[in-house]
C-alpha cells in the first residue's frame, strides 16, 4: 500500500473508522463515567467516590496526587471521598481524566513502545508547564490546562497503531515523524469529538502547533494560548533547531503577557511549579 501525500493517508484513515477496522483510542470507563455524572452538576461525592473505587489503580493513584505538593492540606486524605470533598467535583473529574490517559500509553507492541513512550513523555512536559502557566492566569482553571497539555497529541496514538502494518512509515523514521507532525491533528478532533469533550479542549489538539493561531485581540488567554507556549517553550529546548521562533510575533505568548526578551520557564516561581506537577504526574 503506497501513499503519496499525507492528505491519502488521512482518508485511508477515514475509510478505517468508518469500516470500524480502526479502533480509536477511548478512555476507560471509571474516567467517562465521572465525566457524565460531573456534568450533570448534581453529583454527590459519595456517587462520584463509588465510581471511582471501582478502579483499584485510578482510585490508588487519585489519593497519591491528593496528597502531593500540588494540593497537600493540613491532613493527610486516606479515601476517595475525602479527596472530592477537599478538591471538589470538577478537580476530581480532571483529574481522574488525566490519570485515565496514562493507560492509553500503554502497549504490548515493542515496535510503538518507543514512540509512545516519548509522546507521553513530552506530553507530561507540556501539560507540568501548562499548569505552572495557568497558575498566572485566574480565569483559566489549573487542572484543566494540565489535561488540555496531555491531550495535546492524542491524534498521534491511532496513527502509530495503524502504521504498524505499513512498513513504508514504520521502518522510516524521517517519513514517519512528517506525517505524524501533519496527520495528527485531524484525527484529535475525530477523538475529542467521540469522547464529548468541551469545544476549548478540542481546541487545543488541533491549534497548539499552529504558530499563526489567534483567539482574538479582545478575548482573554485561552487554553490553547497556554498550551501553545508551553509546547513551543519545550520544544525549543530540546530541538535547538526551532530556537528562530519568533516570540513577539506569536498571539499567544503576547496574550499571556510574557515578554520576548526573557526566559520564561525561569520566571520566579514557575520551575518549581512545574517540577511539583511533574512529579504528580509520572
Amino acid at each position: 500500500m503506497q501513499f503519496k501525500t499525507v492528505n491519502d493517508f488521512l482518508d485511508h484513515i477515514y475509510k478505517e473508522i468508518q469500516n470500524n477496522h480502526l479502533e480509536l483510542p477511548s478512555l476507560p470507563d471509571v474516567a467517562m463515567k465521572v465525566r457524565e455524572v460531573v456534568n450533570t452538576g448534581d453529583a454527590s461525592a459519595t456517587e462520584i467516590a463509588a465510581i471511582i473505587s471501582t478502579d483499584a489503580v485510578i482510585a490508588a493513584r487519585l489519593i497519591q496526587i491528593a496528597n502531593s505538593p500540588l494540593y497537600s492540606g493540613t491532613s493527610e486524605i486516606k479515601s476517595i471521598q475525602r479527596a472530592i470533598s477537599r478538591l471538589g467535583n470538577n478537580t476530581i473529574c480532571t483529574l481522574v481524566t488525566s490519570i485515565a490517559l496514562r493507560q492509553l500509553y500503554t502497549l504490548k507492541s515493542k515496535t510503538l513502545e518507543t514512540h509512545f513512550k516519548k509522546i507521553w513523555e513530552q506530553s507530561i512536559e507540556v501539560a507540568s508547564i501548562s499548569r505552572a502557566f495557568a497558575t498566572f492566569t485566574p480565569h483559566l482553571d489549573a487542572d484543566e490546562a494540565m489535561l488540555a497539555g496531555l491531550l495535546h497529541q492524542i491524534g498521534k496514538l491511532p496513527i502509530l497503531v495503524l502504521i504498524e502494518d505499513i512498513p513504508e512509515f514504520r521502518d522510516n523514521p524521517a517519513r514517519l515523524k512528517k506525517l505524524l507532525d501533519k496527520a495528527h491533528q485531524p484525527i484529535a478532533k475525530i477523538i475529542m469529538d467521540n469522547w464529548n469533550f468541551p469545544d476549548e479542549l478540542k481546541l487545543v489538539a488541533s491549534e497548539y502547533n499552529n504558530i499563526n493561531y489567534d483567539s482574538g485581540e479582545d478575548t482573554p488567554p485561552s487554553y490553547v494560548d497556554i498550551v501553545q507556549v508551553a509546547f513551543f517553550q519545550h520544544i525549543t529546548k530540546v530541538e535547538p533547531l526551532t530556537n528562530d521562533i519568533d516570540w513577539s510575533k506569536l498571539s499567544s505568548f503576547n496574550k499571556l503577557g510574557f515578554s520576548p526578551d526573557i526566559e520564561v520557564l525561569e520566571i520566579k516561581g514557575i520551575p518549581d511549579k512545574i517540577k511539583a506537577a511533574k512529579k504528580s504526574l509520572a
